[in-house]
């Protein structure tokens, strides 16, 4: 297994789950809890959706806080220690399926709105998914992606698109053999929606109240029913 791959994110999570889990219940990631858990609650509702895909739901908070509100709501995701917590949890309907596994069909219906939250750390995986994307959504669907912003994720590093060794920094000792993850510019982000039949109708950036930086970015694309409507109104 390459060290910095798509299946090595995999195989990181599997070991971390259970840590994962834990974590999140008891709120230890600040900026989670301060801004972005909010921020993407706020865009997947301001679409109005009556079924929602959370893809990478992890252990499912999401998909329980959507459920509250949204008729329809399904989790999914690759790591079945993940999905075992969800489903333990309740609130929602839970699967476990790949990226690729999704992108040839593995779950089935239409959705008005698929958001990743957090959730496309990879690189060929991400790419099979937003290719599959348009098959997943109603016409008129949404795609809502919130992830680490490009300008504050690349630290030092140079701003090009590749692979990055991940850490579990700020986490606890019981976190292991961290995940790696792929680094986009907000280029190459942006052209997976565009190149994918995905028009991008608005991009937020959640700014941390301490350090006044964005403490993610979210992408809200359309399919092109709903681009025609909006040229309509327009």
């Amino acid at each position: 297994m390459k060290p910095l791959s798509d299946e090595k994110i995999i195989d990181s999570w599997k070991k971390n789950a259970r840590q994962w889990g834990a974590a999140v219940q008891v709120g230890q990631i600040e900026s989670r809890e301060v801004v972005t858990n909010k921020a993407i609650v706020e865009a997947v509702l301001s679409c109005s959706p009556e079924a929602v895909a959370d893809i990478g739901c992890g252990e499912g908070w999401l998909v329980r806080e959507l459920a509250r509100r949204i008729t329809q709501v399904v989790g999914i995701d690759a790591v079945p220690g993940l999905i075992d917590q969800a489903k333990a949890a309740g609130g929602g309907d839970f699967f476990v399926a790949s990226y690729e596994a999704i992108a040839h069909g593995a779950i089935k219906g239409l959705f008005d709105v698929v958001v990743c939250n957090f959730s496309l750390l990879g690189e060929e995986s991400v790419q099979a998914l937003f290719g599959a994307m348009p098959s997943l959504l109603k016409p008129g669907g949404v795609c809502i992606v919130q992830t680490l912003h490009p300008m504050v994720a690349c630290g030092d590093l140079p701003y090009i698109d590749g692979w990055r060794e991940g850490s579990w920094t700020g986490f606890g000792s019981e976190f292991i053999d961290p995940a790696p993850w792929y680094f986009r510019t907000l280029e190459n982000w942006t052209s997976l929606f565009s190149d994918n039949g995905l028009r991008l109708l608005e991009i937020r950036e959640p700014i941390h109240p301490k350090t006044q930086k964005p403490a993610s970015i979210i992408f809200i694309g359309a399919t092109a029913a709903n681009n025609a409507m909006h040229a309509t109104s327009a």
